[in-house]
């Protein structure tokens, strides 16, 4: 971060919080005591009214009179929006992000203790991820072209260099939208399907353009209407992703959810990680199609 925004950034914490300390201020923007104390020294060389408070919790703040008014968000809006964006740092290492979290914490004066608590599971593989999502960002903040190596859904190796636009979050899955040169058109790549990510040189941006073959193969996707007898232990994961309605009760332990599938192998796996908690009823050329692919699995045992 250079250092006219970090005077941005310290004169908009100061405008919501009464009192930063310098240590508070440098483990926020990664550099040392004496660089804020420089800083605070720049600010009030331009006249911004800041004033030191020593002693115990003691530390920088703004004159009085040149905060702002804050009535436009009560504290029940802050809230709200810091568990969304608490959620969503939880995803990413995004420094910004980060920044943007802390600015908005400061614009109420009493600890926030929200209602609402959102925690992600903290998976290796997400720890992971959180690399290769900080880079992307880099690349798309500088307009790199970055190059790897790219599985697709059938297991086909190829190699990519892209002009990086969007980072998409679908499902919890992140997904990188950009310009492919070896396809001479937009593409998304899943980012767990990518390895070898490298910076090869500098591109030009071009206009943005929606990504047309993606589009048109969701619009062109089959989905069959399936009925599945599911157990009680099951019934909330079928509820969280298709609605309550998709699922009535058969008996004490046993529910019926329809539901609507593509026939593939990624919708035949879905329903295989439920092991023995569900039971495909209908229709039979679903059935057939389920148990095909259950029994390649198992000849990798025999």
């Amino acid at each position: 971060m250079q250092k006219i925004e970090r005077l941005i950034s310290i004169v908009m914490i100061l405008l919501q919080k009464e009192i930063v300390s310098a240590t508070e201020f440098s483990h926020l923007f990664g550099v040392t005591k004496r660089t804020i104390q420089r800083d605070i020294e720049s600010l009030s060389f331009a006249n911004i009214p800041i004033y030191a408070k020593h002693g115990y919790r003691g530390g920088y703040a703004l004159m009085q009179e040149y905060k702002f008014d804050k009535r436009l968000l009560n504290h029940k809006d802050i809230e709200n929006i810091i568990v969304a964006l608490d959620g969503f740092e939880q995803l990413t290492t995004n420094h910004n992000i980060q920044m943007t979290i802390h600015k908005i914490k400061g614009m109420s004066h009493a600890d926030l203790t929200p209602a609402l608590h959102v925690t992600f599971y903290d998976w290796l593989g997400r720890s992971e991820i959180k690399k290769e999502l900080t880079f992307i960002m880099q690349a798309i903040e500088n307009h790199w072209l970055i190059e790897f190596d790219y599985v697709d859904q059938k297991g086909n190796l190829t190699h990519r260099t892209i002009e990086p636009y969007k980072l998409q979050l679908n499902e919890m899955k992140w997904y990188v939208y950009g310009y492919s040169l070896e396809r001479e058109d937009y593409r998304t790549f899943k980012l767990t399907r990518i390895t070898k990510f490298q910076r090869k040189g500098s591109f030009v941006p071009r206009i943005l353009k929606e990504d047309k073959r993606e589009k048109e193969m969701v619009e062109q996707r089959h989905l069959t209407s399936v009925a599945l007898m599911i157990d009680i232990t099951v019934r909330d994961q079928f509820i969280e992703r298709y609605g309550k309605q998709s699922v009535t009760k058969k008996s004490t332990r046993n529910y019926i959810a329809r539901i609507e599938l593509p026939e593939n192998q990624f919708a035949y796996q879905f329903l295989a990680g439920f092991g023995n908690k569900i039971k495909i009823i209908e229709p039979a050329s679903y059935i057939v199609k389920y148990r095909a692919f259950l029994e390649e699995a198992l000849r990798l045992y025999k």
